[in-house]
């Protein structure tokens, strides 16, 4: 699952990615209104948590513009603001859930789980690619019909290579999104886990799914 962090103070915003990072989530951080309207444009994303107190726009502004305009990724609120009218507005404005800080990881993780189970039931949440099947609710894979045991690391890069299938990613922005200190980390250990997971996804298929991109990255697609 892949998140979107909007929050501006540094310490929180790295504390809190790296404890979403640890339960296997894929977290990009926007330190202010105007870029994490860039990302929610760019990216799919499955959740956005967002501070209410942040520069360029604030959280309310964010919020009422991207439903506006159609996007209907759910949204929690995380703010110092704990006021009922502010937990009302911003609700009312379009958020599902709303947090205030100081908070207890547990239930933020609780939270996220719940919203995200909730927007699973509105849509398929299987990941297909021609016999290769990931459900991202219950992290099962299958190819062929024979289920494939993933450690963590493996699963988060097949997930994320899956959502964006047909893409070359390169080992840098893999290991971006994959590892939680990706410049205190060598490239190579790309090469390692996806050699991994040829063993166990390629290997005894006549179809190899996972390209390697001479000098680039690598990338998965359903047809040779």
């Amino acid at each position: 699952m892949r998140l979107l962090l909007v929050e501006d103070e540094i310490k929180v915003a790295r504390f809190i990615s790296q404890g979403l990072k640890e339960n296997n989530y894929i977290v990009d951080v926007a330190n202010d209104g105007e870029m994490a309207s860039e990302l929610v444009y760019m990216e799919d994303y499955d959740l956005l948590i967002v501070d209410l107190m942040i520069p360029m726009k604030n959280g309310i502004r964010l919020i009422k513009e991207l439903r506006l305009n159609g996007i209907t990724v759910p949204i929690l609120i995380l703010s110092a603001k704990d006021s009922i009218e502010d937990k009302v507005k911003g609700l009312d404005l379009g958020a599902d859930d709303y947090m205030t800080k100081p908070f207890a990881f547990s239930e933020f993780l609780a939270r996220i789980r719940s919203l995200l189970r909730r927007n699973q039931e509105k849509v398929s949440p299987l990941l297909q690619l021609a016999d290769l099947t990931l459900n991202p609710s219950t992290r099962d894979v299958t190819r062929g019909g024979i289920c494939i045991s993933l450690s963590n690391k493996e699963y988060a890069i097949l997930e994320f290579m899956m959502r964006n299938a047909g893409r070359i990613l390169s080992r840098t922005l893999i290991l971006e999104r994959v590892w939680m200190d990706a410049y205190n980390i060598g490239t190579n250990v790309v090469d390692v886990y996806i050699n991994h997971l040829r063993n166990k996804i390629d290997k005894n298929f006549d179809l190899k799914l996972i390209q390697t991109i001479y000098s680039v990255g690598y990338m998965i697609k359903g047809e040779e």
